[in-house]
Parts: structure tokens; C-alpha cells; sequence
């Protein structure tokens, strides 16, 4: 088949997968659209379980609700006209060939036109006791409410510097917990000094999030800001959550859970094996994948959502709707009237909020540094802060955070440092007294998740 008869391929099925995949339909092409889960959305539109909907209105409100309703509709008539794969691993990309598992069997895929959009996981320092059972990322709670019905806990802690730690704590309160405390690392004061350029640049965003204080305090829940998270303790289980308040005292907050994380950090290991490059930026503290202001990575290659660029909902459904119609204008097949110039402009406004947002909700980097030796920095291979040190100082030549990973092995476990990177990242470069620009990033390898084994052999391929 030539590269004109090949259909586009979506990998992502949040907003701004289905928005890209919606402009394709609408110009009369039928795109691939490939997702690990079995249902669409993104993690903030993720669809409820069947056990929770009927308690939708209570998590959501009755105005969000139906919005929610009218959203998931469009979304399947969208999956509807497209070729629609669920249940599909994209664990890596081979020139212009995708390999993924499929329902368990292995299966390859050839492309013309890649969009990627993974979307973002939470960004996580790592902590004394984190890896205690108990103990859940934000976005890990908002999973098990939403797509297992179930709470993390009946007395919980949500606790680090990200937006998300309102909206959690607020549906759990929704849901009746009632020994709820959020701890908030990032002072008023940093919140107040960023409010001007988030007010500026997405002002009903801004809104949202005051909505959510307030409805926190309505509630009763007891917020605490401006404090640093020293340890989580327990012997099973988390049992609390030891924190030093803006005054220099020291308070234990008991819990059953502990929910934390410090906003997102872009999947990008798709988008590297497809051949991106990277630049890191020096507000967020992160690698973003390289891309052009439609979205484009390369001759076969765009991406859009967070996994470009942090952005939040909004902004990811206009990327992807962006990436779609450079990918038509690739194909010959651009529309003559389009929005292109107001949608380039609305995304840099919201991802400019994002810039003030990081500023609302700080990057902990320089917890980094005073991690206590015994601290497990790599759950997976339970690698400790101690030994990473040890590595570095041995290190003839520059520090960089491949090699201390190749030392190490932190970063190497089932996650692909997922949960640990950031830490290394900091960690490293705290160590070596260097800018963290200068340690780099962990390179992505293929598989980019776990496989088994028996899924890869060539007699399981399907035609």
C-alpha cells in the first residue's frame, strides 16, 4: 500500500487524540486510533466505571455532568467513523512501522502519518515511606475513584504542589470522606505573585481553581500551604504524614492514604522512538519533545497534548485539532477555510497559563538534595538515594543521567523511570553541582512498557 493509501494513525484517545481524529473524519479520511485502554479519555476526562455513574452528579455536579454526557456522545460518534483499536499497547515505533500488543496478541501496524498523544503522568520526588502501601500519586486516586469505584482511604492526606491536589481532595470530600487535610507545598504568597499572569491568560481556568478553594473551605477540609513534605510513616501501611509547616514546627498527620504528586510530566517515549528530538525548559524543569507551532516533529510525525507540551484539556483538544490539519495540508487535503491562526494563538495562551500555573505549584527540585541516603529512589529496582550519590562521585568524566542509570540501575525497572526519573534527574545534577539541563534525560528504549514474552514470538502475529 502507498504511503497516499495509508490512513493517518492517532495514538491516544484523550482530547486531543479525538479532536485530531474529528478533524480527519470531517475531511472525509478514516483514521486509526490506537489506546491501552479499553474506553476513550484522557485522565481528566477519563469515563466513569458503571459502579460510579450513577453518583456522577455527586462527584461531578449536575452542570459538569451533563456536559460530561454530551462530550462522551460526540466522542463516540467520532470512535464510530474511525477504525477504532482498543486495548492496544503501542510499545514501539520502527522507522514507519508501530509494534503493539493487542488484546494480548502482538501485532505491527505501518504508518505514513503518526500523531501521538499520550498525555502526562504525575511528576513525583521521591520521599522517605512513599513506597508504603497506602501511598497513591493524585492521578492514582482519581483512578481508583473513577474507574474502580473505590476510595484510597477513609482518612487521607493529599499532599504536594499541583492543581490537581484541589480537584482530587474536592471529589473525595464530594464522595463523603471526611478526615480529608491537604497539604500544599507552595506558599499563598507564590500563588498570589503567579495569579496575575494566570488571570491574564486563561482567566476562566483561574476561576475553576478558586471555585475549588472555596468549595474546600465550605466543606471544612483543612488546607495547609507554604509546608515541605519530610516523610511518610508506617509499618504496613501508611499510618501519617510527617510534615515541617512554614513556621519551622514539625506536625504528623495521621492518615490511612497518602495521595501526592507535583504536577505532570509529558509521556514522551513514543515520540522519542519515533525520532523526536528534545529541549528542556528551564521554567518547568522539564524535557519537551521539539515540535513546530502545528504540532510537527518530523517528515511522518506530530504531536499534540500534554505529551508535547503542558497545557491542560483545552488546550491538548485544539493541539490535536492543529496537528490534523497540518497533517491534511501534508496530504494535499487541507480545507481553504480553516481556524489554524486562532488556534496557534489560543495554545500559546493556555500553555503560557501553564508557565504562571508552575510557578502557583513549584517543582520541589531542591528536596533533591537533602534526601536522606536510605531513601528507595527506584521502586522498581529499589535503587536508595545513597547508592545513586555513591555512583556519581565515582564517575570518571561528566555526570549524566544515562550513565548513572547504566551504574545503578535506576530507571531500569517496569515503569522505564516513570516515577523515578525526575528524582535522578535532580538528584544528579544536586550531586554533581551542575545544572540539571546539563545531566540530560533518560533515553527511551523499546519496549517502552512491559510485554510477556510469548506475545512477541512471530507465530502469534495476526494478519
Amino acid at each position: 500500500m502507498s504511503d497516499a493509501e495509508l490512513p493517518p494513525v492517532i495514538v491516544g484517545a484523550g482530547p486531543a487524540g479525538l479532536a485530531s481524529a474529528a478533524t480527519l473524519v470531517k475531511a472525509g479520511l478514516r483514521p486509526i486510533i490506537l489506546d491501552e485502554a479499553a474506553r476513550p479519555g484522557g485522565q481528566g476526562t477519563r469515563r466513569l466505571a458503571p459502579a460510579m455513574r450513577s453518583m456522577s452528579q455527586r462527584l461531578m455536579g449536575g452542570n459538569a455532568t451533563a456536559r460530561t454526557a454530551r462530550r462522551e456522545r460526540d466522542e463516540d460518534d467520532i470512535l464510530r467513523a474511525c477504525d477504532w483499536r482498543p486495548g492496544s499497547l503501542v510499545w514501539g515505533v520502527f522507522g514507519n512501522r508501530l509494534e503493539m500488543l493487542r488484546n494480548g496478541v502482538h501485532d505491527s501496524l505501518e504508518f505514513s502519518q503518526l500523531m501521538i498523544s499520550p498525555g502526562a503522568t504525575d511528576r513525583i520526588m521521591a520521599l522517605p515511606g512513599w513506597t508504603l502501601p497506602g501511598v497513591y500519586s493524585l492521578g492514582g486516586a482519581q483512578v481508583a475513584l473513577k474507574h474502580h469505584a473505590a476510595l484510597i482511604g477513609q482518612s487521607v492526606v493529599m499532599a504536594g504542589s499541583s492543581p490537581l491536589l484541589y480537584l482530587a481532595a474536592a471529589q473525595y470530600a464530594r464522595m463523603g470522606v471526611k478526615r480529608l487535610v491537604v497539604v500544599d507545598t507552595t506558599s499563598t504568597r507564590d500563588k498570589l505573585k503567579a495569579g496575575l499572569g494566570m488571570a491574564l491568560t486563561a482567566p476562566g481556568t483561574l476561576l475553576e481553581g478558586i471555585s475549588l478553594l472555596l468549595e474546600l473551605r465550605r466543606l471544612g477540609v483543612r488546607t495547609i500551604t507554604g509546608a515541605s513534605l519530610r516523610r511518610i510513616i508506617g509499618e504496613e501501611r501508611a499510618e501519617a504524614l510527617e510534615i515541617r509547616r512554614s513556621d519551622g514546627t514539625v506536625e504528623r498527620i495521621s492518615c490511612d492514604a497518602v495521595a501526592y504528586g507535583h504536577g505532570l510530566r509529558p509521556e514522551t517515549q513514543l515520540a522519542e522512538l519515533a525520532g523526536a528530538e528534545f529541549r528542556f525548559d528551564p521554567v518547568l524543569r522539564n524535557w519537551f519533545p521539539v515540535i513546530d507551532s502545528d504540532g510537527r516533529a518530523g517528515p511522518r510525525l506530530w504531536l499534540a497534548g500534554d505529551g508535547a507540551r503542558t497545557g491542560g484539556r483545552v488546550a491538548a483538544a485544539k493541539s490535536g485539532r492543529l496537528a490534523a490539519l497540518s497533517m491534511l495540508e501534508a496530504r494535499g487535503e487541507l480545507p481553504q477555510s480553516t481556524d489554524r491562526e486562532a488556534l496557534r494563538r489560543s495554545i500559546v495562551r493556555l500553555r503560557q497559563f501553564q508557565t504562571h500555573m508552575a510557578k502557583a505549584f513549584r517543582w520541589p527540585h531542591e528536596y533533591a538534595a537533602t534526601l536522606p541516603d536510605d531513601t528507595i529512589v527506584c521502586r522498581c529496582e529499589r535503587v536508595h538515594a545513597g547508592e545513586i550519590r555513591a555512583a556519581i562521585r565515582k564517575i570518571a568524566g561528566p555526570a549524566e543521567i544515562n550513565r548513572v542509570k547504566a551504574i545503578t540501575r535506576c530507571g531500569m525497572g517496569r515503569c522505564q523511570g516513570r516515577f523515578c526519573s525526575q528524582t535522578l534527574q535532580e538528584l544528579t545534577a544536586a550531586t554533581a553541582d551542575l545544572p540539571v539541563s546539563d545531566v540530560g534525560r533518560i533515553r527511551a528504549q523499546a519496549p517502552v512498557k512491559p510485554i510477556p514474552i510469548s506475545a512477541s514470538q512471530p507465530e502469534t502475529v495476526q494478519p
